[in-house]
């Protein structure tokens, strides 16, 4: 989910060397770095890790999918842990590729995003991490590891706003085309015991490409679970604070205001753990990371037009994927 960077023990650090000439001081920038030779235990982690999280996502898959079958909204019939059932009846797991595939489809996207940008700029990054979860949707996303100093606000600010965009651009398509072919059952909002909310662009979508279905009455196939999942994901990342990607993207374009805009963040989340009690959770976690962002070797160059205006769109996907109640219990 965030692409996390550390110049700590255990990591390679390319510190940047002051010269002094006629005109003042000025800073050399290294060169581009050589990519280290990818260690293998890492290989192996990030692929068994790859492996689970496809199980556990089929697995909640099966919920997606059985629910979709008899008409009714997932976890309608109180199981949240369908693991039992696949141990007993793994064939049911097929069930569950159009959520898995989707889903996975939409993270790996978000997560390649990150590693190309880094390998444009030669910055050494591990293979994505993903994590799997006993969760309502089968994990808590995925993640890459910087593992040296980015150069510049530009490189940062590409790296940071890659992961989000490439993701939304693989959720989108998936979300129009599940709304635009999933049921109409009238009443079927109303009868779930845990409701999804909707999302800004679910409700566009939904006007525009189904204008005559009452809301509430439109039951998302798994494919367009999975795409709500991966809204749900961006609008996490897209959180201006902290080392999350957009805490990233505020650093790039105003390192000066990134850790007053996180501490906002945070108290902000407090008072909408009123609506939904995880928002608290996160708010524990960002400040667990701290607001402390790794320094830039070159700080002093300003983000040109073109990513100010990228900027922009990276707020308006924001706006777009983000809900204040993600999850709910009816009638709570």
């Amino acid at each position: 989910m965030k692409s996390s960077m550390s110049d700590g023990n255990g990591h390679r650090e390319f510190p940047a060397v002051l010269s002094v000439e006629p005109v003042g001081v000025r800073i050399q920038v290294p060169p581009p770095y050589d990519e280290p030779r990818r260690n293998r235990r890492s290989a192996a982690i990030a692929a068994v890790l790859f492996v689970l999280t496809v199980f556990s996502t089929l697995a909640v898959g099966t919920e997606f999918a059985s629910a979709y079958a008899a008409n009714v909204a997932p976890y309608t019939d109180g199981d949240i842990f369908p693991y039992s059932a696949v141990l007993h009846h793994p064939g049911i797991l097929l069930t569950g590729l159009p959520f898995a595939f989707t889903l996975m489809a939409i993270l790996l996207a978000h997560e390649l995003g990150h590693f190309f940008a880094c390998r444009h700029y030669r910055i050494p990054a591990s293979y994505p991490y993903f994590l799997p979860a006993p969760t309502l949707i089968g994990t808590l996303g995925a993640f890459i590891r910087i593992r040296s100093p980015i150069i510049n606000r530009k490189a940062l600010f590409d790296i940071g706003l890659s992961g989000p965009v490439v993701g939304f651009i693989f959720a989108l398509p998936a979300l129009a085309i599940a709304i635009a072919v999933s049921k109409v059952v009238p009443g079927a909002a109303a009868r779930a015991p845990l409701v999804f909310g909707n999302p800004p662009l679910v409700r566009l979508l939904e006007a525009v490409l189904r204008p005559n279905v009452k809301p509430g009455d439109l039951l998302l196939d798994p494919v367009g679970y999975a795409a709500w999942v991966g809204l749900f994901v961006t609008a996490l990342n897209l959180l201006p604070a902290s080392q999350l990607d957009g805490g990233h993207i505020v650093y790039a374009l105003a390192s000066e205001k990134h850790r007053l805009l996180s501490l906002l963040v945070v108290i902000a989340l407090v008072p909408l753990a009123y609506f939904w009690a995880g928002w608290l959770l996160w708010a524990f976690l960002l400040l667990l990371i701290g607001f402390r962002h790794p320094p830039l070797l070159d700080r002093w160059e300003p983000l040109d037009a073109k990513r100010r205006f990228w900027a922009v769109v990276a707020l308006v996907i924001f706006l777009l994927c983000f809900t204040p109640i993600p999850f709910s219990l009816h009638g709570a």
